[in-house]
């Protein structure tokens, strides 16, 4: 069954933005009585059939809501460098929505070589997937900000940094991440963070991680690292 997006949705009806009409009216050809699912962004799925299918404000009748579909034991935040090929980036951002991510944060590095992003491409990305998924909570997308501010802000669960440099020491993933914890972990740019960056990370809380003994690019590390907490939460 096709999956909607609406933003405001309540007990009894929700009208379709215009694209999400056009693509249900035009592209799918949904008729009136047509059964559809709806997600909110806030967690919840809500099942409805098309009361007036109009292709500029489709609206939708609800007939059932499941509260809190899908919700996960735990939250992944990962704050992850902006890449210079932003088409990279974008793969991360759709395959990590897919697997199961909280909150995404694009931190400029000191070898950053990139420093801003498409916010309102990057957010349909993530509208897109999270429907395709089958998700009912919308990932939230933060504006990028410096490696040393973000540090410094007060975040829960687990703080995990993954970097390349074999020193200081870096254990698995799994040796110090619990599951069912919230959980922030810090993906470097493609020279990887400097070792500054990990030694600021480290003294304000940062444990030191790696992926694996391959090499990866930031795009891949991320999704490896975003792929980890989820297999160990199953």
């Amino acid at each position: 069954m096709q999956i909607f997006y609406a933003r405001v949705i309540n007990s009894s009806n929700c009208k379709l933005d215009r694209n999400e009409s056009r693509h249900c009216i035009k592209v799918l050809r949904l008729k009136k009585n047509s059964p559809v699912k709806i997600v909110d962004g806030a967690g919840n799925l809500y099942e409805g059939t098309i009361l007036i299918p109009d292709p500029e404000e489709c609206t939708i009748g609800i007939d059932n809501v499941i509260r809190d579909f899908g919700k996960r034991p735990y939250q992944l935040h990962i704050a992850i460098s902006p890449l210079k090929n932003s088409e990279r980036f974008e793969w991360f951002v759709e395959k990590s929505v897919e697997i199961g991510i909280d909150e995404i944060t694009p931190i400029i590095c000191k070898n950053t070589e990139k420093q801003n992003i498409k916010y309102e491409r990057i957010n349909n990305i993530i509208i897109s997937a999270m429907k395709q998924s089958i998700k009912a909570k919308l990932t939230k997308l933060n504006e990028p900000i410096p490696f040393d501010k973000f540090i410094k802000k007060d975040l829960s669960g687990d703080k995990l940094i993954a970097h390349c440099s074999e020193s200081p020491a870096r254990s698995k993933l799994s040796k110090v991440y619990s599951r069912g914890k919230d959980i922030v972990i810090l993906i470097g740019p493609e020279g990887d963070f400097s070792p500054e960056e990990v030694m600021l990370a480290r003294k304000a809380g940062f444990k030191s991680v790696h992926l694996g003994s391959s090499k990866l690019r930031t795009e891949t590390a991320g999704i490896a690292a975003c792929h980890s907490v989820y297999f160990i939460n199953q």
